[in-house]
């Protein structure tokens, strides 16, 4: 008759832990929630900031399966964080939006004030001020009426991928000179701020005080070394 062995392990909360088992807890938590779409509350700020500037950004969809209701996601693409050629880039259509700046100092103002009453500067904020100012004083010397498509190009997804065409409303053909590279520009700078938005929220998502809190929270146990208990 075979003979049952029962293994018994003693088990631990985070906080108990070694600091190198810590550390061995810290690198699962991080290797197990990187398939998280932890984008999504990126994209959403991106897609409102997107819609002041009078950007319209494209979606794709996909059907139901085994039960699941069909779904969109925005045509918004990235890879990072730390290889040449990372970067972000979108799909849409571009339309002069009257009142971005405005707009933008209500949701987004560009300073704050510290505790001692001083105005500081939030740098996501003043780079989107200045990218609404730029297509705002473009689309002035043409009396509004310029409008620009972004498609990505490429196998990269940085703001260069993106192939942008920008046209005159009334007058498709016209010569548009260095306005063009002026929408162009703006355009990918745009692309260029989602990036670092998805990168500080990365960074912030994967930082030590925010995974051990996130650990504690789910009440997650490991053995000595720092091994997820099943």
């Amino acid at each position: 008759m075979p003979i049952q062995v029962t293994h018994t392990y003693d088990l631990y909360q985070f906080d108990e832990l070694s600091d190198r088992a810590k550390e061995a807890a810290r690198e699962w938590y991080r290797q197990a929630s990187c398939h998280d779409e932890w984008w999504d509350s990126v994209y959403e700020d991106a897609i409102r900031m997107a819609e002041i500037l009078g950007i319209e950004v494209d979606y794709r969809y996909h059907d139901g399966r085994q039960g699941r209701p069909g779904w969109k996601e925005p045509k918004i693409w990235f890879s990072g964080f730390s290889c040449q050629g990372d970067g972000a880039c979108w799909e849409g259509r571009y339309r002069y939006a009257a009142g971005a700046l405005k707009k933008l100092q209500d949701e987004a103002p560009a300073f704050y004030k510290d505790e001692a009453g001083v105005k500081q500067p939030i740098p996501g904020n003043v780079e989107l001020h200045r990218i609404a100012k730029a297509l705002q004083d473009v689309q002035g010397r043409y009396f509004y009426k310029l409008e620009a498509r972004s498609t990505h190009r490429g196998h990269y997804n940085h703001s260069g991928c993106m192939s942008i065409e920008v046209e005159h409303t009334e007058d498709r053909y016209r010569d548009l000179g260095d306005a063009e590279d002026e929408v162009k520009e703006a355009l990918r700078d745009f692309a260029d701020w989602i990036y670092r938005r998805l990168e500080e929220e990365y960074d912030w998502l994967n930082s030590d005080e925010q995974v051990d809190e996130s650990i504690r929270c789910n009440e997650y146990t490991f053995d000595e070394d720092g091994n997820r208990a099943d």
